[in-house]
């Protein structure tokens, strides 16, 4: 179940940037001009992404959960460095929404760690 919010954002978000870019980025505080090109990739890439994952939920791959962990992780720094180099409000709210998975997702797998031990 921790990976059903990256779902809930990757799908509809990517889903916007496909569809209305700059309506999409507005949404999140963006006030860089990226074009509609770039935005569109990010949103194809992002439900491709969302895709996969409902097939890792929908499929128990449990032995993926780590790695969605570890990746979300290091994308904070980058998402950090990328708003110190733009000052683009969108990189925050993508950190906090990525960083809202990664709290969501580490608090869950810690919690079926723990409850494996105690079995």
């Amino acid at each position: 179940m921790s990976l059903v919010y990256v779902i809930g954002y990757l799908i509809p978000g990517g889903l916007g940037l496909l569809v209305a870019p700059q309506m999409a980025l507005k949404l999140l505080f963006s006030n860089g001009n990226y074009g509609d090109v770039m935005p569109r990739l990010a949103g194809m890439l992002m439900v491709a992404l969302g895709v996969i994952l409902v097939q890792v939920v929908r499929h128990r791959q449990e032995v993926l959960y780590p790695t969605a962990l570890v990746v979300r992780s290091g994308m904070l720094p980058v998402l950090l460095s990328f708003y110190i180099v733009s000052y683009d409000p969108l990189f925050v709210a993508l950190l906090v929404i990525v960083g809202i998975g990664v709290f969501f997702t580490g608090v869950s797998y810690w919690l079926d760690l723990r409850d494996k031990r105690q079995q």
